[in-house]
């Protein structure tokens, strides 16, 4: 059963936010992906400012089996609050009734069952985007945001230290494992192509590596996988040679992005989301084994390659500038925030 977020958190989005909850003041608002790592904090901060600013927005949330969601948080997703209509992104057909906003935020690459399956990947960000702004559209929704990934951009080059919007590559279209970033990039097509042609005002959230409370602890996210590990006093496995160099931004942090984007975001335009603070696989192993009192260090299992580092790491100063956003959370206190959590996270 999951935890609740931490109070402080919520308070802290609510408050930089304060212009959101009087302008969606009883909005309905649609999301998918709203069980996942980042749309459970999505909905969780709605309900909080529902409570403590009066907001009364209503959630209709999209899941697979929403018997399952109400069972793992209960708090979360059995609230009055909150309508979960049971379906799949690239099929679903429901009438709930008039919406005002959605955020599609439904993904794959999380759950390890299905991460392998690269056209499931791609046909859910595609057909399932093309799918959830049909709906927005014939339901009513004014805004629509889209929570995209800095895999759009392929792989940055090492002379790159931070990966603006204005970057021109893009994945190898002959490589059949970046099915998720191929996908990305065609749903964030379709959804400027419905900001052109629909009155819906659109706007893409590019996000990089994030850190919090709910993280999954077994997929494809190396800090969930290194803070189970560090946590059951078990040897962190790093699989690579610990080189590759990341950033993480804190998830309070990033809903006040995602926030201010849904409110305030130029139609059409899309938005690094991320920490520009970078961070290699090795020393975020060091960090959270000094955090979580490991005493077995971390060791690759492959030695280092006389080749550059890879690089995952956004320049963030359109999102900064666009939306008076900044990374609020330090970095060791969002590592240590999200460890603590995990210590005494509800199992049962």
């Amino acid at each position: 059963m999951r935890k609740p977020l931490p109070t402080e958190d919520l308070d802290l989005i609510v408050d930089q936010t304060a212009e959101v909850w009087s302008a969606f003041d009883r909005a309905r608002l649609f999301v998918t992906g709203g069980t996942g790592f980042i749309g459970s904090w999505l909905l969780e901060v709605v309900q909080h400012a529902n409570r403590v600013r009066g907001s009364g927005i209503e959630i209709v949330a999209l899941s697979r089996d929403p018997d399952k969601a109400r069972a793992h948080a209960p708090r979360l997703f059995a609230s009055a609050e909150v309508t979960l209509v049971k379906g799949d992104v690239t099929d679903f057909r429901t009438n709930i009734g008039p919406i005002d906003l959605c955020i599609h935020a439904a993904t794959d690459v999380a759950d390890p069952a299905k991460a392998s399956d690269r056209l499931r990947i791609f046909d859910t960000n595609v057909i399932g985007t093309r799918n959830v702004l049909d709906f927005a559209q014939a339901h009513g929704a004014s805004r629509f945001l889209l929570t995209s990934s800095g895999a759009i951009y392929g792989t940055q080059p090492s002379a790159l230290s931070h990966m603006p919007e204005t970057f021109s590559g893009a994945p190898d279209p002959l490589d059949v494992d970046a099915a998720y970033g191929q996908g990305k990039r065609a749903a964030e097509w379709l959804v400027s192509a419905y900001g052109r042609h629909s009155s819906l005002r659109v706007t893409i959230a590019r996000i990089y590596a994030l850190i919090g409370p709910g993280i999954p602890l077994d997929g494809p996210f190396a800090a969930g996988n290194f803070i189970r590990d560090a946590l059951a006093g078990h040897p962190i496995t790093i699989n690579g040679d610990g080189r590759p160099v990341r950033s993480y931004l804190y998830m309070a942090d990033a809903c006040i992005w995602l926030f201010r984007m849904l409110l305030s975001g130029e139609c059409g335009h899309a938005y690094n989301v991320g920490s520009e603070r970078e961070i290699s696989i090795i020393e975020l192993a060091r960090m959270i084994e000094s955090l979580c009192g490991s005493n077995t260090p971390a060791t690759p299992r492959i030695p280092p390659t006389g080749a550059p580092a890879p690089r995952y790491v956004p320049d963030t100063a359109k999102a900064r500038s666009a939306l008076d956003v900044e990374e609020i959370t330090p970095f060791e206190r969002a590592l240590l925030k999200t460890i603590n959590w995990n210590r005494t996270a509800v199992t049962a």
